[in-house]
């Protein structure tokens, strides 16, 4: 069963006792300050147009409920990792939830970047990808576009992990293009 996020938990911060606003005579506007992005600590501009007019900027917390992916046991850097090795759990973390490993075939294709304790939440920062195109090893170039797949041989000059931007060159063109590595020995192209 995958991890996903099964729901936002918000907190305003606590008011000053002292304010003393005009009660407003409809809906309350909310919205975020301009430019801001919602993340785990951010102010929201609530204020009132009906009656009143008034802004208060109130401090909220934004936590994300969601189930992840933790270690049952410690595990060295360099460690392959397998679904034995992880328990799924629901925890409340900062923010919204990105970064963390929701699908454990990543783990087929990774190894630890560092050594965790049991209990870590596995992120994709934990994980290094495996090298899936190695320099001077034929690749196949993959071009789709509007339903329309396309595959060419191809020469990998550089090394290239699993969804890294590599240089390939067109084996029949000489043509030298930019893929991003998405499987052993396979660069996506755009076209």
């Amino acid at each position: 069963m995958p991890p996903g996020q099964s729901g936002i938990v918000v907190s305003a911060g606590r008011l000053d006792p002292r304010l003393r606003l005009a009660r407003c005579g409809g809906p309350l506007d909310a919205s975020l300050l301009s430019g801001e992005s919602l993340q785990a600590q951010v102010s929201v501009a609530v204020g009132c147009r009906a009656g009143a007019d008034w802004t208060l900027y109130v401090p909220v917390t934004v936590q994300s409920r969601v189930r992840v992916w933790a270690l049952k046991a410690p595990h060295a850097q360099g460690a392959r990792l397998d679904a034995a090795d992880v328990v799924v759990e629901t925890r409340l973390v900062s923010g919204l939830a990105v970064g963390y490993v929701t699908d454990l075939a990543q783990l087929a294709h990774s190894t630890l970047r560092h050594p965790l304790s049991a209990g870590t939440v596995l992120t994709s920062e934990d994980l290094l990808p495996d090298f899936m195109v190695r320099q001077g090893e034929q690749v196949t170039l993959v071009a789709s576009a509007g339903g329309i797949t396309v595959r060419a041989p191809g020469l990998a000059l550089q090394d290239g992990r699993l969804g890294a931007l590599v240089s390939v060159q067109n084996a029949s063109s000489d043509k030298v293009v930019q893929g991003v590595v998405a499987s052993d020995r396979v660069v996506n192209v755009t076209p």
